[in-house]
């Protein structure tokens, strides 16, 4: 089924850890290979200026690149890989198991955990996003939360053309397809699939899989077309 494959939401041929997908049946399946492949990855390698005001845990295991601009007050905990030209904003919480692509931002109170940025992903105030994928270009509205445990705490599962599918995890948040937005305090239950270029409005409780091109609205009904 086409929308829960990885080739649905994402162009990955750009991205420096496409390898993460390899052999995935279903798109959230990198989510539990992340902390993996970091610890198989040389980290330790920042290539940037950091303040003395940033805190740094497990050193070791965070890399930065080239240009990225991590400023005051910022916490990054490792295992992580952050790319190049990225902005870490003072007050961002980087909870480790993370892997960020190039040009991306991690805004003032955005907390990450378990977490893959695909390039140009942009969190940039008061999000959380946890055990999410964001795909090239998403842009999260401040104030977005990417819920990711069921109140039961019960392994996550997904319901799509009467198909039950177990998705083995019992953390889970979002997958954002490329170009696909959030508007301002929105919430997306646990397993929620966003297409490419769809969006969430503001101040909506987004669930289940929100097709390619498509709106979803607060009053929770979904818009055919999205005309961008």
């Amino acid at each position: 089924m086409e929308e829960f494959h990885y080739n649905y939401y994402f162009n990955i041929q750009d991205f420096s850890h496409k390898s993460l997908f390899t052999d995935c049946e279903f798109v959230w399946e990198p989510l539990s290979k992340i902390e993996d492949y970091l610890h198989k990855q040389e980290l330790g390698f920042i290539d940037t200026y950091i303040p003395e005001t940033v805190t740094l845990v497990n050193e070791e295991f965070i890399s930065i690149g080239k240009g990225t601009v991590v400023e005051p007050g910022a916490y990054i905990k490792g295992p992580c890989i952050i790319g190049e030209n990225c902005q870490i904003r003072q007050g961002a919480y980087i909870r480790g198991n993370f892997i960020c692509g190039d040009s991306c931002v991690v805004g003032h109170g955005t907390e990450v955990k378990n977490s893959i940025f695909f390039n140009n992903a942009q969190a940039a105030h008061f999000a959380y996003i946890g055990d999410s994928i964001l795909g090239n270009q998403v842009n999260l509205g401040a104030g977005t939360v990417c819920a990711n445990l069921r109140f039961d705490k019960k392994p996550i599962r997904l319901f799509f053309n009467g198909r039950n599918v177990d998705t083995h995890l019992k953390k889970f948040g979002a997958i954002f397809g490329d170009f696909s937005q959030s508007g301002c305090n929105s919430v997306t239950n646990p397993g929620t699939l966003i297409g490419k270029r769809a969006l969430v409005s503001p101040c909506s409780n987004a669930k289940g899989i929100v097709r390619e091109g498509r709106v979803f609205y607060a009053d929770g009904s979904i818009e055919n077309v999205v005309h961008r």
